[in-house]
């Protein structure tokens, strides 16, 4: 699995790339009316979902709001989106700032600015146990995803005879895979083991070593809002080096060897363009 951890963006796109409007400057709008609205998904095991608990939203997108909003001084709101309508409410202005397991890609940046990465992680599939070896096993099946997805377009380019079902979020299709709608589902590795982690019948089903996208996640803004663009980068830069963004990663999904097959990484700025840029 690829390393997590913070890298820097090497290629700024221009402000008009793609038709997008120009943002203004956010970031003293949102200083003004003393306010960050980010937009979160609320049914993301381990990023963005309900406590069945306590009834609130909590998860890693969740702690990176609330710690961008600690740092401007302003109070924080919450509204949620899915994968497909999580661009389209950043750009119509009703969210100030989208966390929501985005993966940043060069389509997308044509619409929208992302922030340096803060998590990466790779595109698998969970199954039921035995059933699958080899990505083959997997062609002429009906495989579900979410709808508006980087998973959704990897699964296509990689089982172009498969049958690619989309739902609005990860826990229906899910719902569909226990159910015997579907062969398999497939997303980041990250929700998948956070997915199962969950479910009450988790031991009929297993996560194959079969990977078909490499996914870095980036907060994601209004084309050209250069200013709240680097107040963001620097945040989280502070964070890696004061030891939040290490703290926080492992408040969800626990340091190697515990509670899911995934290792953090080492902090690194390389100057380099990441893999989706090129």
């Amino acid at each position: 699995m690829k390393k997590l951890g913070i890298l820097f963006l090497a290629l700024v796109f221009a402000a008009g790339l793609g038709g997008a409007a120009w943002a203004g400057d956010t970031l003293a709008d949102i200083k003004a009316k003393g306010v960050l609205v980010c937009g979160v998904k609320d049914s993301t095991p381990g990023f963005g979902y309900i406590d069945e608990a306590t009834r609130e939203l909590v998860g890693y997108d969740v702690d990176f709001c609330k710690a961008i909003a600690k740092k401007l001084g302003v109070k924080i709101e919450f509204k949620t989106v899915t994968s497909a309508t999580r661009i389209p409410q950043l750009v119509a202005g009703n969210i100030d700032l989208a966390a929501c397991t985005m993966t940043k890609n060069a389509d997308r940046a044509k619409q929208i600015d992302f922030s340096i990465t803060y998590f990466s992680t790779v595109q698998k599939f969970i199954v039921q146990k035995g059933t699958v070896k080899k990505l083959a096993d997997l062609e002429g099946k009906k495989i579900g995803t979410a709808k508006g997805s980087t998973s959704e377009q990897n699964a296509k380019k990689a089982l172009p005879k498969a049958t690619i079902q989309s739902f609005d979020d990860y826990a229906p299709a899910f719902l569909a895979l226990q159910q015997g709608k579907v062969f398999a589902i497939t997303t980041d590795e990250s929700i998948l083991a956070n997915i199962l982690n969950k479910a009450p019948d988790k031991k009929k089903y297993e996560i194959p070593n079969i990977v078909i996208g490499y996914e870095p996640y980036g907060l994601g803004m209004r084309k050209g809002d250069t200013n709240l663009v680097n107040f963001v980068n620097k945040t989280l830069l502070d964070m890696e080096k004061s030891g939040e963004a290490k703290k926080t990663f492992n408040k969800w999904f626990g340091p190697k060897g515990k509670a899911f097959p995934m290792n953090r990484g080492d902090f690194k700025i390389d100057g380099k363009k990441e893999a989706w840029e090129s």
